[in-house]
């Protein structure tokens, strides 16, 4: 594998400054702190996690749903939020200048929009479970002194699944977030150090009684066992609602933090009054399980970034193919090159000014996975000369299995050609 500077000076980058040379995010004081403006390259990175994270949920029977990022300050009193996270939320917008007027809050979690999907119509035991997914922003007002690129933002944009499911099914349910959980850090090449299972401690502000607590505790340890990992155990780590499931990754600073997250809640259904409809025709209490399996897009594209080191997997990247023309002479064959990978969907660029030297010299900065060369050999044959850059590979292949090898590594989230 070719090592970039840094790496082989023994050194790592964050993301920040990664950023220098890939331009996925920008900041503006116009736009305010906290909130990073995606740029084109970070456009495709956002948009390729949202496909993960739509596409495992799919697989899991998740069901795709859309909510406001606004909601009445009424609604984050009645979920709790209110009363435990006020100081961590943007102040209430009055609309209307009378007595009757309504506060506005943009929400600090997506779960209480969530709650009132689920309660828009009665649900029977039979249809359990059920499960809301939805790539969800939500917001924190963070001080300014511990915002940190994309690691720590206002605006979080968040891959968040609300499962709404029986008593009898909620190890199962956590088990199978769990999996997707860990299969995502597995494609994205992210590897999870451990699994924590965050517990109440003795303090009294946790919602909830102690048997919920010991039943919702119990059921996710068998669903990390189910799961086949091991958890250590945290007393005092739980969510003010539930017990959790936290995969915890150590950066090379070592900074922790979490990926994914399984989480139970009795509170939001006790809240809002969730429930289904038992065989026995009477009104039974739902149990809601909050998944995270992707995470954040903006946490997890700065996890990417730096375990890659800005050499993004060729599905992830940006741009997944440079194209360069030797001379004039080939530009033809350039632009049917460029046309046969973007009518497959993939990524290319053209880049056909200057020397072949400094054109490679500039690939090599944006850390793109493969350069492609046509000189008037190439063109004449119908060939492409490319390095695999990541792979330290290089050859001379046919266009159309250029393609076709493109094509196979973006579909199966390889991180290069099969050579």
């Amino acid at each position: 594998m070719n090592l970039d500077p840094a790496d082989r000076l023994g050194l790592r980058l964050d993301h920040r400054d990664l950023n220098r040379d890939l331009d996925i995010f920008a900041t503006d004081p116009l736009a305010g702190s906290g909130l990073p403006l995606w740029l084109p390259d970070g456009a495709v990175v956002f948009a390729e996690l949202e496909r993960l994270a739509a596409e495992l949920a799919a697989a899991d029977g998740c069901v795709p749903i859309k909510t406001p990022v606004l909601g009445k300050r009424a609604l984050f009193e009645r979920s709790g939020h209110w009363a435990k996270f006020a100081d961590d939320m943007f102040p209430p917008m009055a609309v209307g200048s009378d007595a009757a007027g309504e506060e506005l809050v943009l929400r600090p979690a997506n779960c209480p929009h969530h709650a009132l999907v689920y309660r828009a119509r009665p649900h029977s035991y039979r249809e359990l479970p059920i499960r809301l997914h939805e790539l969800a922003p939500m917001f924190r007002a963070e001080r300014s002194g511990v915002l940190s690129g994309l690691s720590r933002v206002r605006q979080i944009n968040l891959d968040d699944t609300h499962v709404f499911c029986r008593p009898d099914q909620v190890a199962d349910e956590a088990a199978k977030a769990l999996r997707s959980a860990l299969k995502a850090q597995e494609i994205l090449g992210l590897r999870g150090d451990y699994v924590r299972l965050s517990l109440r401690d003795s303090s009294p502000a946790y919602l909830g009684s102690a048997e919920q607590w010991r039943g919702a505790e119990e059921a996710l340890r068998k669903a990390a066992s189910e799961a086949g990992v091991g958890v250590v155990e945290a007393p005092g780590e739980a969510a003010f609602y539930g017990p959790k499931l936290d995969l915890q990754v150590i950066d090379p600073r070592g900074h922790e933090e979490t990926i994914a997250t399984v989480q139970v809640d009795f509170n939001q259904p006790e809240r809002f009054d969730l429930t289904y409809d038992d065989a026995d025709g009477s009104r039974k209490r739902v149990v809601m399980v909050h998944r995270g399996t992707v995470g954040s897009m903006e946490r997890v594209a700065a996890a990417v970034l730096e375990r890659y080191q800005g050499r993004l997997p060729l599905w992830l990247a940006p741009t997944q193919v440079a194209i360069l023309p030797v001379s004039p002479g080939q530009d033809a064959a350039a632009q049917a090159l460029v046309d046969a990978l973007v009518a497959e969907g993939l990524r290319p660029r053209l880049d056909p000014d200057g020397s072949l030297g400094a054109r490679i010299r500039e690939s090599r900065r944006r850390r793109e996975p493969l350069i492609a060369v046509i000189g008037p050999a190439e063109a004449e044959a119908g060939e492409v000369q490319v390095r695999d850059v990541g792979a330290g590979v290089e050859g001379r292949v046919p266009v159309a299995g250029l393609v076709g090898a493109v094509k196979e590594a973006y579909v199966t989230r390889a991180a290069s050609l099969a050579w």
